[in-house]
């Protein structure tokens, strides 16, 4: 079985960690978004029911799914209920991921390349799980103007930018076009797979 090289995008909420992923797609690896992950996960009646026995019957939408927004408002609010939350999650994600790259090394023609799009890479302890990390950093106006989430209280409980970007092995300044950002990845990809 031959593993792809594992890689975790990381970085701050609105540095462009979305757009490396797709661009990471378009060059040819094989990509999974951890949010995708959690959506699904959110959906098994074993989440669904802990979560709201965790959190209330408020976090649950009329259709009888989890509602995202309705979750975030509770657990950004209360840094306990987030704690759990992540502790429940974040052991589940890994699982999922670990079981995607290995039905990877298995395909008869397996990608070079495999990556992930990782938030709390560092803050949860997960780089050991990947070959390779790149940080997407953007100074804080361009990301305010990217990303209208609640970004305050959650970015006081990230490591810095600069403390990311010296345990990485790639990191890119994101306050270029869309084309900069591809060459980057285009220039990245051309390493892992030389």
């Amino acid at each position: 079985m031959t593993r792809p090289v594992a890689v975790a995008i990381t970085g701050g909420i609105g540095a462009g960690k979305s757009e490396a992923l797709a661009a990471f797609a378009r060059q040819g690896a094989a990509t999974v978004s951890s949010d995708e992950i959690v959506h699904e996960l959110l959906r098994r009646p074993e989440v669904r029911e802990a979560v709201a026995g965790r959190l209330g019957n408020g976090v649950v939408g009329p259709d009888g799914e989890l509602d995202r927004g309705a979750i975030a408002t509770v657990v950004f609010n209360d840094p306990e209920a987030l704690r759990w939350l992540e502790e429940l999650l974040h052991p589940l994600v890994s699982a999922e991921y670990l079981t995607w790259r290995e039905q990877l090394g298995r395909l008869p023609n397996p990608p070079r390349v495999c990556v992930t799009e990782v938030p709390l890479l560092y803050e949860s302890g997960a780089e050991g799980r990947f070959d390779k990390v790149v940080v997407v950093t953007a100074p804080d106006a361009v990301r305010r103007g990217r990303s209208a989430m609640a970004r305050d209280e959650r970015e006081q409980r990230l490591l810095p930018d600069e403390e990311k970007v010296a345990r990485a092995d790639f990191a890119y300044v994101n306050t270029g076009s869309l084309a900069d950002l591809e060459a980057f990845v285009a220039s990245v990809m051309g390493k892992l797979t030389a």
